[in-house]
């Protein structure tokens, strides 16, 4: 960035005074609506979080949620704070381990040996009986909190927003493709976000190719639909029927508020 900067600088000190004299044309609406704000707008952002913590916590309060913490019997062991990390899926581990960088001997650094050995499996081995506890207790401390915000942003949140912007899709379709990601992760088995992304792209073509932004989403919910069902505890359908379906009929590709919408049953609004 500095780097840019310094060369937008010579650039600009280069140009002759008298060039500007000419000015840009005022912006237009349609030029405002071009520029329209990403996902990673702090406003978006906030809205994202609650729609995801409607889906996983049944509440739109998803900063309550860093103290959370069960096994929800998906076969991923331990579930808990703001985005779901899993004992079983690694993204717990990697939290607990950045948490001891910047905090050595913090509550949850003695569970650490534990969860090496239960990754990848549904195992409590280690764990129990005052993993939960403790897990509670360390959401009391800021840095554990923050700690959750970096893991959030570094494994899902930009990863699923730069791409779509790629993809050259609005504020709703990199939501789709965050809310995927929670859910799916990004590996190599046929459900995850990359190969979700993969099915869609096989039956529409994205903006940057040329396509149609909402033809795509629809073929991306498509596809995210056949991901969830391959999977008893995903089989539930809801939180793209009731909730991201009907922000896209709507034609609400900006995710605009006010937001109505349900999921497994529960209403939700966003004013």
């Amino acid at each position: 960035m500095l780097a840019i900067g310094a060369l937008l600088g010579s650039a600009l000190i280069a140009v002759p005074v008298a060039a500007h004299a000419t000015t840009a044309p005022a912006p237009t609406a349609e030029t405002a609506a071009a520029a329209a704000v990403g996902l990673d707008d702090p406003a978006k952002k906030e809205i994202a979080m609650k729609i995801v913590s409607s889906a996983e916590n049944s509440s739109l309060d998803w900063k309550a949620q860093y103290k959370y913490v069960e096994d929800i019997d998906d076969g991923r062991g331990y579930t808990a704070g703001i985005i779901g990390f899993c004992s079983g899926t690694g993204d717990m581990l990697d939290l607990v381990e950045y948490y001891t960088q910047i905090k050595p001997g913090n509550v949850l650094a003695r569970y650490l040996p534990a969860l090496r050995k239960v990754d990848g499996s549904d195992s409590h081995a280690g764990l129990d009986p005052n993993f939960t506890k403790d897990w509670a207790k360390a959401a009391q401390d800021a840095d554990f909190r923050k700690a959750q915000d970096r893991e959030r942003d570094r494994v899902y949140f930009n990863p699923s927003v730069n791409q779509g912007k790629a993809d050259g899709i609005g504020v709703l379709g990199q939501f789709m493709y965050y809310d995927a990601i929670v859910m799916h992760g990004d590996g190599a088995d046929s459900t995850s976000f990359r190969n979700i992304r993969k099915r869609a792209l096989s039956k529409a073509k994205p903006p940057s190719q040329g396509g149609n932004e909402t033809a795509y989403l629809n073929a991306f919910l498509d596809a995210r639909v056949w991901a969830m069902k391959q999977e008893e505890a995903h089989s539930d359908t809801s939180r793209v029927d009731t909730a991201q379906r009907v922000f896209l009929r709507k034609g609400n590709l900006n995710l605009n508020t006010p937001l109505d919408w349900k999921v497994y049953g529960d209403s939700f609004h966003i004013g």
